[in-house]
């Protein structure tokens, strides 16, 4: 439920702790406490949400 949170609170707002990952990775990185959901842009209201990790494995 916390994730749905940060993930319309950035929708609505672009507010957060957002990141472009860097090569070799793809998309951007939202960060939601001690989790990381990574995405990608499709169009101005959307995202495509690529995967949720913890954030001790998120970059492994």
């Amino acid at each position: 439920m916390q994730i749905l949170r940060c993930v319309d609170r950035y929708l609505a707002s672009r507010n957060g702790d957002v990141r472009k990952l860097k090569l070799p990775l793809v998309g951007f990185r939202l960060r939601c406490s001690d989790y990381r959901v990574f995405f990608d842009h499709k169009d101005e209201g959307t995202v495509e949400i690529t995967g949720v990790r913890n954030r001790h494995e998120a970059y492994r």
